[in-house]
């Protein structure tokens, strides 16, 4: 069984839905017409990250339930997207990523880790989920982890036990000097723990003082770098998966 999967390094602007929205349309086209069953973009994709205050309103959430909703119905029916976006659920405040087919929300996963030092202040804003989110696509079964869920034991692990057979991680990772190594090193750290092949895709861009550099890639069951894709390029990406490994795809095919 193989599956093409497409990987966005998208450069959204905080605060505009639509915009955004747009461009991940863009994107899923552009996979679809390549030949891809999934696609795969940064954390919070939708509203652009860090929202910082804006995560603090209702009516931003309302909005952004709004415009996933009418995504859904965008996207070509052949694929499944992974999209990043806030999430309301009563009291709650999630960051959260939803699959998105065939027109519907089929499942959302909440990031249970919320880093709260540096640059990071996701505890103010948002809610820690607890649970796994698995979902299948051609065959295989995915789990979800959102950036800071990889830096610590537990999640991987968790989507594991719950049946994943790939783990996906969307990011919106700074970037410093020596981040990729750093990145490596935990991304390794939980693929050892979960024996789980690795799909890790970050954002691209700046907001304020950070910088998002992409450099989204792949690893293997055995921790073997399988696919590394440009720093700060806007751009769309394709691997193919074959016996739970993780095979580049070249060339990459970039955005128009």
């Amino acid at each position: 069984m193989q599956i093409k999967i497409a990987l966005a390094q998208m450069n959204p602007v905080v605060g505009d839905l639509e915009g955004n929205a747009d461009r991940i349309v863009d994107h899923a086209r552009q996979a679809a017409e390549a030949g891809a069953a999934l696609l795969v973009t940064p954390e919070l994709v939708l509203c652009g990250y860090p929202p910082e205050d804006l995560a603090l309103r209702s009516d931003f959430y309302e909005e952004n339930a709004r415009v996933l909703a009418a995504l859904a119905t965008r996207l070509p029916p052949s694929l499944s997207a992974v999209v990043g976006h806030p999430l309301a659920e009563g009291e709650d405040r999630y960051n959260a990523a939803s699959v998105l087919r065939g027109g519907h929300i089929i499942a959302t996963y909440r990031k249970q880790k919320l880093p709260n030092h540096s640059v990071f202040d996701e505890v103010r804003t948002f809610t820690a989920g607890g649970e796994a989110c698995v979902f299948e696509c051609a065959g295989i079964r995915f789990g979800i982890n959102i950036c800071a869920d990889i830096w610590e034991p537990g999640p991987a692990e968790q989507a594991r036990d719950a049946g994943a057979q790939i783990l996906l991680v969307p990011n919106a990772s700074p970037f410093h000097m020596n981040k990729q190594d750093e990145r490596f090193q935990v991304a390794r750290a939980r693929v050892a723990e979960s024996s789980l092949p690795m799909i890790y895709v970050n954002m691209v861009g700046g907001q304020d003082e950070l910088v998002f550099d992409g450099t989204s890639f792949c690893l293997d069951a055995a921790g073997n770098t399988t696919a590394q894709f440009p720093a700060f390029d806007d751009g769309l990406y394709f691997v193919e998966l074959a016996d739970r490994a993780t095979q580049g795809d070249p060339p990459p095919l970039p955005s128009p």
